[in-house]
């Protein structure tokens, strides 16, 4: 017979304690184990790109380091070496904390270097705890090679640019060595956007294990390597449940708003997080379908300029206060003065955050073809656009503008105000408008509308998916961050900030 050996958890006096059990052989109790379903199922991943994610409480981090401690001593050496990342040193003190815990009990003899902030095992494994902010960060570690590669809190990113430059540092020269991209992350923060987009969460139909992403391309236009995602669940930490039961009270009473309760006791995706505005957005009010646009309302655009990086246009209607007739059937009651963004045309390559790089009589092109595709031969006004569109960028004076170049193509700019404060007074309009779409009293208690407010055709799936996310900067919590996928914002703010134009305002048409 040949004897078996399996995982048992136990109570005892300190907790529920893992023990393995073996045919005719004395327990043994190691020092950790992963517990059944996602803390299994992210170590044995073989995954090259895996993201553990979830709510609060799931013991994501404590998996994350033994997803590399699980390959030392296994004759790799000094190649098996680590680097995990979070974007300021101050936020690796917890999860250094928690290394010194596990690591200092696991492995006795391994030692950590605080004043270098890395872990060396007797056998040669090194980890190294680092910062990284900003996408130049990469060239502190560009031609080092890291089969491990880690990030915790990945949405705490605003764009995915640092996580994808590190990529070509997962290398080894050694055949057969384990080469990893690993993560964690809940949902809410900064970067919730992107994140999402990448691993296409949330993962359906309540399985703990998401697609195999196998579809993007990289710039050669090849494929990217897989990448999955694996949802963690607090209720499947039964050790910290046992030695914790009221944990997930605290952590309720410590989310700061609903979304944010949502996104640290369910794990949920479904949310607009960390944001700006998401105090505000009720998609059940601000979200519309389409209608026929009266003629007796005006219809202008604005535009927000970019090459490498997204440019926006959004198409406005402003209400003058009539009952409308959605698509659906159901009637629209309106302020006079409501704005509606009705359509849309965001220039990226449906990566976050990454542009088409179109010249200016293209991008002008593209905009007369939609147009008339939307309004036909309505009037459309010009409204306000980047200010850097009027600047000279070729030192040939002003007919060689970006706005110069799209205004031969028949389309006109307005200048959007950009003044020292213009970004915390758009984003404070916004607010207006969106609190005007959906007031309330200081109770929550839903008022009556008095004010003009801001909606959205159903359509605009980038304003969507990308406004109601924008975080406030860390530095001016009046301010939106500056790093995040805020294109659309930027467009839209010019517009609902702007000055009414006079009907002495040209249209487009017939330029």
């Amino acid at each position: 017979m040949h004897s078996t050996q399996a995982l048992e958890w136990r109570s005892t006096p300190t907790g529920l304690k893992p023990f393995l059990v073996e045919d005719d052989q004395p327990d043994i109790q190691p020092h950790w184990a992963a517990q059944a379903g996602s803390q299994e199922a992210f170590l044995r991943c073989p995954v090259f790109e895996c993201l553990l994610e979830g709510n609060r409480g799931g013991g994501k981090t404590e998996t994350l380091l033994n997803d590399f401690a699980q390959h030392v001593g296994k004759g790799w050496g000094r190649a098996w070496r680590g680097v995990l990342f979070r974007r300021t040193y101050p936020e690796l003190e917890d999860i250094i904390g928690k290394s010194e815990s596990l690591f200092s009990t696991c492995f006795p003899k391994a030692s950590y270097n605080r004043a270098k902030s890395f872990w060396e095992w007797p056998t040669g494994e090194k980890l190294y705890f680092r910062q990284f902010i900003k996408p130049r960060d990469y060239w502190s570690y560009h031609g080092h090679a890291y089969p491990w590669i880690a990030w915790e809190e990945l949405t705490t990113w605003p764009t995915p640019d640092c996580y994808i430059s590190m990529f070509s540092c997962c290398r080894s020269p050694i055949v057969g060595i384990p080469k990893k991209i690993r993560a964690t992350t809940n949902p809410y923060g900064v970067g919730h956007n992107w994140v999402k987009f990448r691993f296409r969460l949330p993962i359906a139909g309540g399985s703990r294990l998401g697609p195999i992403v196998r579809d993007s391309m990289d710039h050669r236009g090849k494929p990217e390597p897989p990448r999955v995602a694996i949802h963690s669940s607090l209720s499947e930490n039964k050790v910290l449940l046992t030695a914790d039961p009221d944990y997930v009270d605290r952590i309720a009473a410590s989310a700061a708003n609903p979304e944010m309760l949502k996104a640290w006791i369910d794990g949920s995706w479904d949310i607009v997080a960390g944001g700006m505005f998401d105090d505000l957005w009720r998609p059940s009010v601000h979200v519309v379908e389409p209608f026929d646009i009266p003629d007796n309302w005006r219809i202008d655009r604005s535009f927000d300029w970019g090459g490498s990086r997204p440019f926006s246009v959004g198409w406005w209607a402003e209400s003058n206060g009539e009952t409308v007739k959605l698509k659906n059937g159901k009637k629209l009651e309106t302020i006079r003065g409501d704005v509606f963004r009705v359509a849309e045309w965001y220039g990226w390559n449906n990566k976050p955050n990454e542009g088409l790089n179109l010249p200016a009589t293209e991008i002008a092109k593209g905009i007369k073809k939609r147009e008339m595709l939307y309004f036909g031969k309505r009037k459309i006004f010009p409204g306000p656009a980047d200010s850097q569109i009027f600047g000279d960028s070729t030192g040939q004076g002003q007919s060689h503008t970006i706005a110069a170049d799209m205004r031969k193509e028949g389309v006109s700019w307005l200048r959007a105000s950009k003044g020292k404060d213009s970004r915390k007074n758009g984003a404070q309009r916004m607010r207006t408008l969106l609190f005007e779409a959906a007031p309330f009293d200081a109770n929550k208690n839903p008022k009556q509308r008095e004010k003009p407010g801001l909606f959205i055709f159903s359509i605009c799936e980038q304003f969507k998916r990308t406004v109601p996310v924008l975080a406030r900067s860390d530095k001016d919590l009046d301010d939106i961050d500056k790093d995040a996928e805020d294109h659309v914002y930027d467009e839209s703010r010019y517009r609902l900030f702007k000055v009414k134009q006079t009907a002495r305002a040209k249209s487009i048409r017939g330029r």
